[in-house]
């Protein structure tokens, strides 16, 4: 039993190191970049969710408490959340005035990305996970995307809205899934991130894996 004891507190030991660059990114985004963010809930050494759901879906990467309209750009909250938190990974509250996402699976994500970069399409930071890739867009609101999604033939239904009332877990924050990392990292400085119109990711990503003949898997 000590030795399951000991084996256990080196494998938390080491989910804490990320520490002092969790408050520090965490920091930069609310208050160079005024995205509101709060801690998750995160995820045990063996990956499983610390939320009270056996089947969660999405095992240290979403808000529970506080909840999602905590979200804030105050420096003193966010020095405290993570001071008392030190692992909880970062969650982006989007939309408002913070940026929103589009999401797909990994894979396809990267075919996407490769055959974006080869048209010179500009984009801005790119988030991922081990399972899927985020593309950071500008705010929108539910008409427009409605209305984007209307006037196009074929949408892949794995592709996901991360909008008004959504969330984003940011780097380098750790989900059960394993690293969260940037792929395409925010340029440095201290303004905040340029990022395109949602409209132009959405059509782009669309084109890319028709023309590559790579589909987004109904995930």
């Amino acid at each position: 039993m000590r030795e399951i004891l000991g084996r256990r507190r080196r494998l938390l030991s080491q989910r804490s190191d990320g520490g002092p660059e969790l408050i520090s990114a965490a920091l930069t985004f609310a208050t160079q970049w005024q995205w509101p963010v709060l801690p998750g809930v995160a995820a045990d050494p063996q990956g499983r969710c610390g939320c009270p759901d056996p089947e969660c879906t999405v095992p240290g990467a979403h808000p529970f408490d506080p909840g999602l309209l905590a979200g804030t750009t105050d420096a003193r909250m966010v020095r405290w959340w993570w001071t008392n938190r030190p692992t909880a990974p970062i969650i982006l509250a989007t939309g408002g005035k913070a940026p929103c996402a589009v999401s797909l699976p990994a894979l396809a994500a990267s075919h996407a990305l490769a055959a974006l970069d080869r048209r010179g399409m500009r984009l801005g930071p790119v988030v991922a996970t081990a399972s899927r890739w985020a593309f950071l867009v500008k705010p929108y609101s539910m008409e427009q995307l409605g209305e984007l999604l209307y006037a196009k033939d074929f949408v892949p239904g794995s592709l996901r809205f991360h909008g008004e009332g959504g969330y984003l877990a940011l780097p380098p924050s750790e989900s059960g899934e394993g690293e969260i990392r940037w792929e395409r990292a925010p340029l440095p400085g201290t303004a905040s991130p340029w990022v395109p119109d949602v409209e132009a990711v959405v059509d782009a990503v669309v084109e890319a894996l028709t023309r590559t003949g790579v589909s987004a898997p109904e995930l």
